[in-house]
């Protein structure tokens, strides 16, 4: 004989909706601590939940909120079932860019949950239709690259919308970077490369966060840089250097990717991407911890020697206006 708990997950898929969203609302409360019974007949409750979060609003909150709690635990299982659904996936990507939906913030929640699973590093390569991200920026550029698209809505006060819930939040989804940069050398490149959309570096997207007012954005952002700096800053450091000699001291202090290059290192001569490249470093030392990982790294001599060998005014006004603002010494230093 099924349980009575049993018995209501059976309603997951009844053709009446309000039992549908009596069944939902009561199985929120077992989700975070029986999640075994939504396992039953292959995981059949959970393919009712992938459909439930296209339901009506109270239905698809209550349905999101039961596959959050349950991508949270370690169920690798749960996670595959979840994360490797492309169909799935693509639901949750056009919930969450669609501003008028009240449960964003629950599916950015349920996005940075499935960011765990390696099969999110497709995110890069997904395409969603381009369309305005808020009233506010109908008009800023738009890429179709579903992580391009992740990072506009993060970066976008779209909260202020009066067409949006408060409550729809894009907080969570800078656990979704986090989660994806810790895993993913595609996705560290892609932070670094500018994007030819609207021309802006991703990271320098997230790196203004790192004060904001949400904890959950901060600790978000903490991690990804986190994660990042010292593996991308062999990739930022790279091209400002060409096949000058450094002191032993110096060398030693310098990542070792950094150390004994060929005596034909030739450094980047788009002046560009020197100036993206500068950027991208000042603004790494916008945290206390991007300062001291630069620091360590031995940043400073590279920086100097820039100076002295590049004969650009572009790339000098860069260190030269940024210089004239900085009132920390700590990042005096590393400059």
């Amino acid at each position: 004989m099924p349980t009575e708990l049993e018995e209501l997950v059976e309603f997951l898929h009844h053709g009446n909706t309000q039992i549908r969203q009596i069944a939902c609302e009561h199985l929120v409360g077992y989700s975070a601590s029986n999640a075994a019974i939504f396992k039953k007949d292959q995981l059949g409750p959970i393919t009712d939940l992938k459909l439930l979060v296209r339901d009506y609003t109270p239905i698809a909150k209550n349905a999101l909120t039961i596959l959050i709690n349950l991508s949270s635990s370690q169920d690798e299982e749960v996670l595959k079932t979840l994360a490797e659904d492309d169909a799935f996936l693509i639901t949750l990507l056009k919930k969450v860019t669609n501003p008028k939906d009240p449960n964003a913030g629950l599916t950015s929640q349920l996005l940075a949950n499935l960011s765990k699973s390696p099969s999110l590093e497709r995110l890069l390569k997904i395409e969603l239709p381009v369309a305005p991200v808020s009233t506010s920026t109908a008009s800023a550029p738009q890429s179709p690259i579903a992580l391009n698209q992740l990072l506009d809505l993060f970066r976008s006060d779209t909260n202020a919308d009066t067409n949006t819930d408060p409550d729809a939040h894009f907080d969570y989804l800078s656990y979704v970077l986090a989660n994806l940069s810790a895993a993913h050398a595609s996705i560290r490149s892609f932070l670094l490369t500018r994007q030819a959309y609207d021309g802006i570096v991703p990271l320098s997207k997230i790196v203004v966060f790192t004060t904001h007012a949400s904890l959950i954005r901060r600790r978000g952002v903490a991690s990804t840089l986190k994660n990042n700096e010292v593996r991308i800053l062999p990739y930022l450091l790279l091209p400002l250097m060409g096949n000058e000699e450094y002191s032993a001291e110096e060398t030693d202090e310098m990542l070792v990717e950094l150390q004994l290059l060929p005596e034909d290192k030739q450094r980047e001569a788009d002046e560009g991407v020197l100036v993206t490249l500068v950027e991208t470093l000042l603004l790494l030392t916008t945290p206390r911890e991007g300062r001291d990982v630069l620091r360590r790294s031995g940043v400073y001599p590279i920086i100097r020697m820039l100076h002295e060998k590049v004969a650009s005014e572009q790339v000098r006004e860069v260190y030269k206006e940024e210089e004239g603002g900085v009132k920390d010494r700590e990042i005096e230093e590393v400059f």
